[in-house]
């Protein structure tokens, strides 16, 4: 009788655990299941909202501003002008952050940590800290100044173009060269690294757009263009190229075949293309002082945005899609949702 009485008192704690097991069980199924269109989403891009609308402008450079790029996490922008002078700023209140003596071009790491900008006095390119503004390394080997540069998206290289028409690869951490890319007849005038981080643009006086393996440093293909290639910029989707001609016309082309998707043309010069993090807009600065956005698919202008009162040298998409900053000759820096 005793026997029968623990067989049962055993068979009833054995259900039991057997029962809360298959919860636990069930709930870690469907906590991964939630959590995989998390991650999924975290790396997905992020859809532009951008409306035309004028959120602020700022003002404190004495000279014109030539350059503007977001942090990784789209809290803080950098502006550089002539006058060799570099500023950060809070994104979302327009408050200065930092300003340091150095010069454009300008790039943002991934991480937001870094800032990379030109040192013209040796052809270098300094790495510093976004907080401090103290200096963390020194990119130097090239043979003239060096007139841009750009990080891959894993932050693990830059890219840097020069009046010397090479491209070199640097490793970010350490400072080495990595590749030095030869080709070009003349200057390089513009880098960009495509999202996979396998592919190397760059565009030169000589009417070219040339891609490279970032690997090996061999040439994929050039594309040409009628006119002198003022700048380029990779699609965050990784899909599509853009090249900005002194013809005043944007190319756009598959990063993959070459084949030209859309010509974007403009009664005004252009000069530096930017892609909205979903690759559905590039956005360009022009000479008659506003900021041209295309919708890539259909080739239409979307937007043409006024404020500035002279050439809008540079323009940058903030990774969240939320904003488009533009910089002018006028000395402002203008943000548009």
């Amino acid at each position: 009788m005793f026997a029968t009485s623990l067989l049962r008192t055993l068979n009833r704690k054995i259900g039991l655990a057997v029962v809360l097991l298959f919860i636990v069980v069930a709930f870690g199924c469907a906590k991964k299941s939630e959590e995989k269109p998390g991650n999924e989403s975290a790396k997905a891009a992020a859809e532009h909202t951008l409306t035309g609308k004028l959120k602020q402008t700022l003002t404190g450079h004495t000279e014109s501003v030539r350059a503007v790029a977001f942090s990784g996490d789209s809290r803080t922008i950098a502006t550089g002008s002539l006058g060799n002078t570099v500023k950060l700023w809070d994104a979302q209140t327009g408050a200065e952050k930092l300003t340091k003596e150095t010069s454009p071009p300008i790039a943002f790491s991934p991480d937001s940590k870094t800032v990379a900008s030109v040192d013209g006095s040796d052809n270098a390119v300094k790495l510093w800290d976004a907080q401090s503004g103290e200096v963390r390394q020194t990119l130097s080997g090239h043979g003239g100044e060096v007139t841009c540069v750009a990080f891959s998206g894993d932050g693990q290289t830059i890219a840097t173009g020069s009046f010397d028409k090479t491209v070199k690869l640097w490793d970010a951490r350490t400072g080495a060269s990595k590749q030095t890319l030869s080709g070009h007849t003349e200057t390089v005038l513009s880098v960009a690294i495509s999202a996979d981080n396998k592919t190397v643009v760059s565009g030169s006086r000589d009417s070219t757009v040339r891609l490279w393996n970032a690997r090996t440093g061999a040439l994929n293909q050039a594309l040409k263009m009628d006119d002198v290639v003022l700048a380029v910029a990779c699609s965050p989707t990784g899909n599509l190229i853009a090249g900005v001609g002194g013809n005043k016309v944007v190319k756009v082309w598959d990063a993959q075949t070459g084949a030209e998707k859309q010509t974007l043309t403009s009664e005004e010069s252009l000069t530096s293309p930017a892609f909205s993090p979903d690759s559905k807009l590039v956005a360009c600065g022009s000479s008659d002082h506003t900021v041209r956005v295309w919708e890539v698919q259909t080739g239409a202008l979307q937007l043409t945005l006024k404020g500035h009162t002279d050439v809008v040298e540079s323009v940058a998409f903030s990774p969240d899609g939320k904003m488009l900053a533009s910089a002018s000759a006028d000395k402002t820096v203008k943000l548009w949702e």
